[in-house]
This record gives structure tokens, C-alpha cells and sequence, in this order.
């Protein structure tokens, strides 16, 4: 089956657009340091940030706009304010982003999700000496992860106005200590100019574009992947910070059922090395250099089985993972673990892979930076 509108340029079979946006919003107090155990002995409340955004999107009516909702994706520059350039920073991000119509409202006003994932930089992180009271950010560079809900009203063939809500959450993924990481809650205001958006995308279209079946199938995604961490240590009744960053690696066999499009679930095995498992730290005399021990390789390496739920979209998959490790010699791996992964396609059958790992829903596990290969994958190839 071919797609209303295959016959147009493949320079016009895109919209592009760039969008300017302003988000103001105010500091979630997570942490002491947030609410005023700080160098000036008053709460960090505030947030703004400043956005810069290009992104394209299949034109109205072909197969991907209707299967996908209207879908885009682009790359944004963002800068950041907390009023704390001394303890905080002002920090740059840099990002990928991909949004998607909800529902519409009217033939004007559309609901919209969009999501934010990136790298910031410019952060005044933890110094002993000069930034001793910021336990939350211990790192120059960090992830930046967003997700928002907004209002799409659409003003005239070019311009779109933007209004909705949005939660972001700053972390260097437990790769330098501190790590409790930065979480905003706010609002978005935002106008678009679409450069070669037709007419034809503000009116509801006549002929109803013929989208082609979608056959079930099972495909089986093998990720391999690999990160360091760092590790806070038992000692007595309180966690000491080990300075040693330590190795993680490991791997992902997914059998995924393709329900339609969108959707994949499976069941994953999980195999992982981590340095950090089970390291221990013992008495020391006052004065010298506290010792951090590693224990013998059968107690840091674990096999885990977990259930996975994949949301599929054009250039990027959302994974969702919760399991536990089945094969294991106890300690730090006895643990019922939480994974969010983006899978980014380089191919056809290959992607790279950017997940985190949580235990128990809230203490940080490691980074998965790592690629991905996809067999028997039947997935149809829509024109755009």
C-alpha cells in the first residue's frame, strides 16, 4: 500500500520548524542543601531556563502522521538559571527531543507530550574547599532529562503558541559523588514558526490516508553495554564514599512480541558485572587512609531476569524494565532492580543505548551506555 502525498519532493515531505520557549518553574527541596544548608542559609527555590529548539515532522495525512500522532523530533539548546551561580552554576544543555500529538481538543488546539534527554555542562559541583555545602550536584557535566504535557494552538499557517507543564531532573547517573541530583517542577511557554507547513495541515483532510497492515511478530534485541560508578560504602551506621570509580559492564536478551507500531513487551535476561558490588571497608586508625576492599568476582556478578514494556516511535524507542537477579551470591546483588532505557536507531537493525538502573525504585544502580542489535525484525518501512 503506498501513502497519500508520496509523490511530493523529499524536501517538502518534511515540516521543519524552530521553536523559542521559556520555562519558569521552582526547585523540588529533595535535599538540605536545597532548603537552606547552604553558603547563604536560605532556600534555593527558583528555576529558569531559556530554549532553543529545531525539529521536523512528517507532512498531514501520510502514513507516520497518522500511525504516530503528528510526531516530531529535534535538537535543542537550553540555558539554565537557579540564582546560585557560585554554588550551582548556570549551566548549558545541550539535547535530542521527540514529541507527539495526545488527542485534539479542536481542529486548533491539540494535547502534547514531548520528552528532553541531553548533556548539561557548566555546573559548580561539590568542592571540599570552595562548594563544601552543595551535597546535590558533584559534577561539572550532567544528564539533563525532561518530559512535559502542553498545549499545542495553532495561530496561522506558520506560527503555533505553546502552553503546558513540565518536570526535569539533573544527574551525572552515579558516576561521581555527590550524586543526589536536581529536580525542577515548572511550566512552558513557547511560540513556533513552521517554515513549509501547508494549508492543508489546519484543515481535517478529505481522503483518509491508507495505513498498512501490521503482521505480529517476535523480534530479539541483544544490548551490550558498560559504565563506571562510584560507590558509597558500609561503615558502621553510615555510608562512606569510596574514591574509586569502579567498572560496570553487561549485557540484555530481549524476545519482544510487536503488538502493532507502537508497542513491544517481552522478557529480558540481564547479566551484569559490577565492580562496586559488595566492596567493603573495615576499622582504620585515625590519621591514615581509610582502605576499601573488593571482594572475589563470584560476588559481583549476577543474572537477572526482568519484564520489559518498549513505547515505539519514529528514530527513538522508550524501554521500561523491572526485575530481579535470579543467579547471584547475595550482598548488593540480591535486588529487585528498575531500568529506562532510550534506544536511539543507527540502522535498520542496530541502535545505541542510553539506560539507567535503579534498586527498589530510588537508589541509583549504574549508567548503560552501550549499543544494540535487533534479529528478526519485521517491522514494516512506512514512506513518509
Amino acid at each position: 500500500m503506498t501513502c497519500y502525498w508520496d509523490s511530493i519532493p523529499v524536501s517538502r515531505k518534511f515540516i521543519h520548524r524552530i521553536d523559542a520557549e521559556i520555562r519558569p518553574g521552582f526547585i523540588i527541596p529533595s535535599n538540605s542543601f536545597l532548603k537552606g544548608d547552604n553558603i547563604n542559609g536560605e532556600r534555593i527555590n527558583n528555576s529558569f531556563s531559556t530554549h532553543l529548539k529545531y525539529s521536523f515532522q512528517s507532512q498531514p495525512n501520510t502514513c507516520t502522521d497518522r500511525i504516530y500522532g503528528g510526531v516530531y523530533q529535534g535538537l535543542g539548546l537550553a540555558y539554565f538559571t537557579f540564582g546560585e551561580p557560585r554554588q550551582l552554576g548556570d549551566p548549558l544543555a545541550v539535547y535530542l527531543f521527540q514529541g507527539a500529538r495526545i488527542g485534539r481538543l479542536s481542529p486548533i488546539v491539540s494535547l502534547n507530550y514531548e520528552w528532553n534527554f541531553g548533556l548539561s555542562g557548566g555546573w559548580k559541583p561539590y568542592d571540599p574547599d570552595m562548594n563544601s555545602y552543595n551535597k546535590v550536584i558533584g559534577s561539572e557535566f550532567n544528564a539533563y532529562i525532561n518530559i512535559n504535557l502542553y498545549l499545542n494552538w495553532v495561530l496561522s499557517n506558520q506560527f503555533d503558541l505553546t502552553t503546558g507543564i513540565d518536570l526535569t531532573h539533573f544527574s551525572n547517573g552515579n558516576t561521581k559523588f555527590p550524586n543526589a541530583g536536581l529536580n525542577t517542577a515548572g511550566f512552558k511557554l513557547g511560540l513556533a514558526y513552521n517554515f513549509n507547513r501547508d494549508i492543508r495541515a489546519l484543515q481535517k483532510p478529505v481522503f483518509h490516508t491508507p495505513i498498512p497492515e501490521f503482521k505480529t511478530h517476535t523480534s530479539y534485541d541483544l544490548v551490550l553495554f558498560g559504565s563506571w560508578r562510584r560507590k558509597g560504602v558500609a561503615f558502621g551506621d553510615q555510608q562512606v564514599a569510596s574514591p574509586h570509580a569502579y567498572t560496570v559492564l553487561g549485557f540484555n536478551f530481549a524476545p519482544m512480541y510487536n503488538l502493532g507500531y507502537k508497542t513491544r513487551v517481552g522478557v529480558s535476561l540481564d547479566g551484569v558485572y559490577d565492580g562496586s558490588a559488595n566492596v567493603y571497608t573495615e576499622d582504620y586508625i585515625s590519621g591514615t587512609e581509610q582502605e576499601f576492599y573488593t571482594p572475589a568476582l563470584k560476588r559481583q556478578l549476577a543474572l537477572g531476569l526482568s519484564g520489559r514494556f518498549e513505547y515505539v516511535m519514529p528514530y527513538f524507542s522508550v524501554n521500561i524494565g523491572l526485575g530481579v537477579n535470579i543467579l547471584h551470591n547475595g550482598g548488593d546483588l540480591n535486588s529487585f532492580y528498575q531500568i529506562l532505557a532510550l534506544k536511539t536507531d543507527i540502522t535498520r537493525n542496530t541502535f545505541l543505548h542510553i539506560g539507567y538502573s535503579l534498586q527498589d525504585f530510588h537508589n541509583p544502580n549504574f549508567l548503560m551506555l552501550g549499543i544494540g542489535f535487533r534479529f528478526n525484525n519485521k517491522y514494516p518501512i512506512l514512506r513518509h
